[in-house]
């Protein structure tokens, strides 16, 4: 498994990496890992308000149907288009495809480093 040392996760495998006051959100290689092949990505839109802790869209893959659990509140300000036609990029490359950019943030829930989520990761699998 992949952990970058640059980015933050949460505990429902989400990584976050901020960027001029911009989350970057993404899924984690351990989470691309447990879905096993995704073949959908369900989206909010631009402008949708998101909330720490709460769900912001799912990812559909050959075993089953996860919700995204965004790790910060905000305003969706981006989302990466190409997961419409191409969700397995999430597989490909989960560092590499972000899913959605939040900006305004308000609240941020309590993240992880690198090493606390690799030990995280260990203790579930």
């Amino acid at each position: 498994m992949n952990y970058p040392a640059e980015l933050k996760y949460s505990k429902t495998h989400e990584w976050i990496k901020t960027e001029d006051g911009v989350a970057v959100i993404g899924i984690s290689d351990y989470a691309q890992d447990a879905l096993g092949d995704v073949v959908f990505v369900n989206l909010p839109a631009v402008g949708d308000e998101v909330v720490a802790g709460e769900s912001f869209g799912d990812v559909e893959s050959v075993k089953a149907v996860s919700d995204l659990i965004c790790p910060v509140s905000g305003v969706v300000c981006a989302l990466n288009e190409e997961l419409e036609d191409a969700p397995e990029n999430l597989n490909e490359d989960p560092y590499g495809s972000w899913i959605i950019k939040v900006e305004n943030i308000t609240e941020e829930e309590e993240l992880l480093d690198a090493d606390a989520y690799e030990a995280f990761c260990a203790e579930e699998g």
